[in-house]
């Protein structure tokens, strides 16, 4: 009577992990839990339980490799949406000349995608969505911009205060006025006296050099909006 007993606690855990098991897409392990299933139902039912309960573990360990090869096979289709999402970003970001306006973004974004597909190739498919999820929003930070001024005509400093240290600090400019050496190596010489910095005077049309591989072109213009630089550009 205990082996009987145990067969039938046997049947009833196979039977919970097998009604678990069918609602998942088929698969060959589901498939042969099913038929392990059947077969451990009618040992039992001529009598033969120790061969129920050999049948019935057989099920239920294919019933475990079933739900093991769905979860793998749900984290590779989330792999695959992430990385076509990346993909399909960094798409729009080369549009939008991402490489030479975002440049730290757009590297970013490459690595973080070329990371997703070498752990999506090592079947580490949650790192694989995790990498591409990540590239996704480095890619997805590029936005179209009006490229920045690359020239500035200098203005009386009674009007705009300008040197080298004001204009550096401007949001369109460095906004670092920590960055002013950059001017003014730049301009050191068109300069009247070039070793001296503060000697700049009205009228001087000063190159902005890009210090940061951002897009820089035309004239400021005091009827134009720009976007302020900053180093991901």
């Amino acid at each position: 009577m205990r082996t009987k007993h145990v067969a039938i606690f046997v049947l009833l855990l196979v039977s919970v992990g097998f009604l678990f098991g069918a609602s998942y897409v088929n698969n060959e392990y589901n498939r042969l839990s099913k038929q392990y299933a059947v077969k451990a139902q009618e040992a039992f039912d001529e009598g033969e339980y120790d061969l129920s309960i050999e049948y019935s573990y057989k099920s239920k360990d294919y019933a475990e490799m079933s739900e093991t090869y769905i979860r793998v096979m749900l984290e590779k289709a989330e792999a695959d949406k992430q990385i076509r999402l990346a993909k399909n970003q960094k798409l729009r970001a080369e549009q939008l000349q991402g490489q030479q306006n975002f440049p730290m973004a757009f590297t970013a974004g490459e690595t973080a995608l070329k990371n997703a597909l070498e752990a999506y190739g090592n079947e580490d498919y949650v790192s694989a969505a995790s990498y591409a999820l990540a590239a996704y929003a480095s890619f997805g930070g590029i936005k179209e911009v009006q490229p920045l001024p690359k020239y500035y005509v200098v203005r009386p400093w009674a009007e705009s205060k300008d040197c080298y240290w004001n204009i550096a600090g401007r949001s369109y400019v460095y906004n670092n006025s920590l960055l002013w050496e950059n001017l003014y190596q730049a301009n050191k010489s068109s300069m009247r006296d070039p070793e001296n910095p503060d000697l700049i005077y009205p009228g001087m049309k000063m190159l902005i050099p890009s210090i940061s591989g951002e897009l820089r072109e035309g004239e400021f213009s005091t009827s134009k909006t720009y976007d302020p630089y900053t180093p991901e550009r």
